[in-house]
């Protein structure tokens, strides 16, 4: 078992010094929060989320989408959320938040991470921040934030260094890894190929040299998008600085990422790039090199080849969201097993933190994973309900764990929006903000106060 208690005395991490530039380091003597940001394509409905053992007076409602909360511990959980049942504990299934005031659809891009309505996939549209990157400030590492994406064209996989679906500011897009080699490689180059870092080194100087070049001549909106890619260089080769100097320490407390050319090559199945990219993933929580990881499990072009009886390309995401199947199994199994697979690298998040000592627990106990979909209720979603699969840890800030909660639904009394549930991250975890994202239009016109955190969640 890998040790973290013992890492931390002798790494540089656990001091706090490996900080970016702009950022404070995390309270000393604290170990750090961790936040696992997991979208899914295709929606969820919220009937699927909801436990089958319900009594009749719970599932009325349920269907009339009431308030009320239950204990999970009472309740047997659906079928493809049997992977996580061990951790029920830890465990809330958060129904009626609303996201209608980012995209719905088919994608969200970036919006559902923002709260604000993107122009779709339009820079310009890239309204502020996104909470991810929020929370990264607040509790910065190395790398700041990791965003990982398996997408492809519904045949083949993107591989390589990609533009992302996060933003580290407005009018900027994050860059991800959209592969499994490519992440480990680019992650862990400290330790796999240190010539590789003087390499990136040189070519950021050179890269930096050719943009401060083209600003000169420049003006307005473009001069803006370039002087954030110029601090974006600047970061990386601070950052890569760092990883130098760290390198000998990663080394020896790297965990085992296998078998890595194998399940993460090109040839490797939807359901083995995924493992390879939860092994990559607890990895770089492990060896601190991030605090905040977003994961694009899969979208509409994510190619599903390797699911049971889906050997071949036949089939995409995206057509089973207008009901259609394979080899005689309907749309709605097929996309059951889907998220069973999902399901299982959540679960494997969760257990090998559980298995990673820190102070006088585990790595568990300061982590929250969250897993929600990237475009609410549906297929061709509506934004009224977006469904938040959640595992908080025993030093959690929230207290929600254990239990089925169910807001006020869309547009009535007391509902909450994601925007709300980013606020109470927020506020939970040391940023003040008074309400984070765009308001609901159809909230604001019935007069309905949706400012603000979820207040029932967070710790007194």
């Amino acid at each position: 078992m890998f040790n973290r208690r013992n890492f931390l005395k002798t790494s540089a991490l656990g001091a706090g010094s490996l900080v970016l530039p702009g950022f404070s380091a995390p309270l000393a003597g604290g170990a750090p929060k961790r936040f696992v940001f997991i979208r899914k394509s295709n929606g969820i409905r919220p009937n699927e989320v909801t436990p089958p053992t319900f009594t009749e007076e719970q599932k009325n409602l349920d269907k009339k989408k009431e308030a009320f909360e239950v204990d999970l511990d009472r309740h047997e959980l659906p079928a493809w959320l049997q992977p996580i049942a061990r951790h029920k504990a830890n465990l809330s299934i958060l129904q009626g938040l609303s996201c209608k005031m980012s995209e719905n659809g088919h994608w969200s891009y970036s919006s559902v991470m923002g709260a604000f309505k993107s122009g779709r996939n339009s820079l310009s549209g890239i309204k502020r921040t996104t909470i991810d990157f929020e929370m990264a400030k607040l509790f910065p590492s190395p790398f700041g934030h990791v965003e990982l994406s398996l997408t492809g064209n519904y045949s083949t996989f993107r591989t390589g260094i990609v533009s992302g679906y996060s933003a580290p500011g407005p009018h900027q897009r994050n860059y991800c890894y959209a592969d499994p080699r490519t992440a480990y490689n680019e992650l862990f180059k400290s330790v796999l190929n240190p010539d590789a870092v003087d390499s990136d080194n040189a070519m950021l100087e050179f890269l930096e040299g050719e943009e401060s070049l083209k600003a000169d001549l420049i003006q307005g909106y473009e001069k803006l998008k370039l002087s954030n890619h110029i601090e974006s260089i600047d970061s990386i080769r601070a950052r890569n600085k760092k990883l130098e100097k760290m390198s000998g320490t990663i080394a020896r407390h790297l965990p085992k990422i296998a078998p890595i050319h194998d399940n993460g090559g090109p040839n490797a199945s939807t359901p083995e790039k995924q493992k390879a990219m939860t092994d990559i993933l607890t990895a770089a929580l492990i060896t601190g090199l991030t605090n905040v990881v977003t994961y694009t499990i899969d979208e509409l072009s994510t190619p599903i080849k390797g699911i049971k009886g889906n050997e071949g390309d036949h089939i995409s995401i995206h057509e089973l969201g207008h009901n259609g199947g394979y080899s005689g199994v309907p749309a709605d199994q097929i996309r059951e097993k889907i998220r069973v697979g999902h399901m299982e690298q959540v679960n494997a998040i969760v257990e090998k933190l559980k298995a990673t000592p820190e102070g006088n627990g585990t790595m568990f106990d300061n982590t929250v994973v969250m897993y929600f979909p990237e475009n609410g209720e549906g297929h061709h979603s509506h934004g009224t309900e977006a469904p938040f699969i959640i595992l908080s840890g025993e030093k959690s800030n929230l207290d929600m764990a254990g239990r089925y909660i169910r807001l006020p639904y869309h547009a009535t009394a007391g509902h909450k929006t994601i925007g709300n549930w980013y606020t109470t991250l927020l506020n939970a975890y040391g940023n003040p903000i008074e309400h984070y994202g765009d308001f609901d239009i159809e909230t604001a016109r019935k007069k309905i106060d949706q400012t603000g955190a979820i207040k029932q969640f967070m710790r007194a």
